[in-house]
């Protein structure tokens, strides 16, 4: 089996690593322009990881595309651009896993949709998702996973070939679900870093229990299980989100509450815009992603806006209302 990872970021690099662990055939594409992937071909390292000898890389994106298998893990917003350079090669026929996190913002479409919307029918796509961080599983520190698919078959053939002692998969079986799960983590992940650097880290059990409800109400509204938002795609994945040091979107929203520079990818930032145009679409209450998209877009006050979610109505824990 021969396994193409195309992205070269922290994620994409670890997801090249770990399948050549575990004995798969792969090679690591970037584009000869990329300080990412420069440094690979100079040191085969970056700041988590060393790549080993038997793990290839390349930036001849016809000759990778050879591969049975396409792993993509790159910026949800710059998914369809990729997207339509691939469409420039014959990649009929591949089995497509996409791990990353987002929504994209112009469309409102989860990222599973815009490729079903662009690659051919005959590509069958699957989505790799669940809580875990390079600095940890490089390690050896095991986690959960989950994949998901339409193609029941591809589903069960991918968790049957990726599954390891370090990573158990697990089959997914609410793709909606799991994957706004995925995404709205991430932006809660920037209120939890908000609410660190506003010194109220108690807080976080609260945000916890109301955000995972929040995003439960929006799952279910675009025809998804609410209770996927209980599982690893969402609540699953807070630990490594709401309080882990090796957290980009914790980090983000700490730095955006202190007024420090913060320099690395949260996908959290856009999927905010994105799940606030949802949640207006759909007509969902979403109180706190609505805070954190009034801080990152509308320059609001992040200890007024906690205190605005504190002088909500009273109403019972988990009522249906607004």
């Amino acid at each position: 089996m021969n396994i193409t990872v195309i992205g070269c970021g922290r994620w994409g690099s670890f997801i090249a690593w770990y399948l050549d662990k575990i004995g798969k055939n792969v090679t690591l594409y970037g584009r000869e322009n990329s300080s990412n992937f420069k440094r690979f071909c100079e040191t085969r390292k970056n700041d988590y990881i060393e790549l080993p000898k038997s793990l290839k890389l390349s930036s001849d994106l016809k000759d990778v595309l050879a591969s049975e298998i396409i792993v993509i893990s790159v910026g949800a917003q710059s998914f369809r651009s990729l997207l339509h350079e691939l469409e420039e090669f014959d990649i009929r026929d591949k089995k497509i896993v996409l791990c990353m996190k987002g929504i994209e913002i112009d469309s409102r479409k989860r990222l599973s949709e815009v490729a079903e919307e662009i690659l051919h029918p005959s590509n069958s796509i699957a989505v790799w998702i669940g809580p875990g961080h390079v600095q940890e599983f490089y390690r050896g520190v095991p986690n959960c996973m989950v994949i998901d698919s339409k193609d029941e078959d591809l589903k069960k053939y991918l968790v049957d070939e990726f599954s390891s002692s370090l990573i158990r998969f697990y089959y997914g079986t609410d793709l909606i679900g799991n994957e706004l799960g995925a995404a709205t983590k991430n932006v809660i992940g920037i209120a939890a870093g908000a609410l660190d650097g506003l010194g109220l880290s108690s807080l976080k059990g609260a945000l916890m229990s109301r955000g995972t409800r929040e995003v439960s109400r929006l799952i279910e509204a675009m025809g998804g299980n609410p209770f996927s938002a209980y599982g690893l795609c969402h609540l699953g994945d807070y630990e490594a989100t709401v309080f882990s040091e090796f957290s980009h979107n914790r980090k983000f929203g700490e730095s955006l509450v202190t007024n420090q520079k913060f320099n690395s990818l949260a996908e959290g930032y856009y999927t905010a815009k994105a799940i606030v145009r949802l949640k207006e679409e759909y007509d969902v209450d979403m109180p706190i992603t609505q805070a954190v998209y009034n801080v990152c877009y509308e320059g609001k006050d992040p200890r007024k806006e906690l205190e605005n979610l504190f002088l909500r109505s009273l109403k019972d824990e988990f009522t249906q209302e607004r």
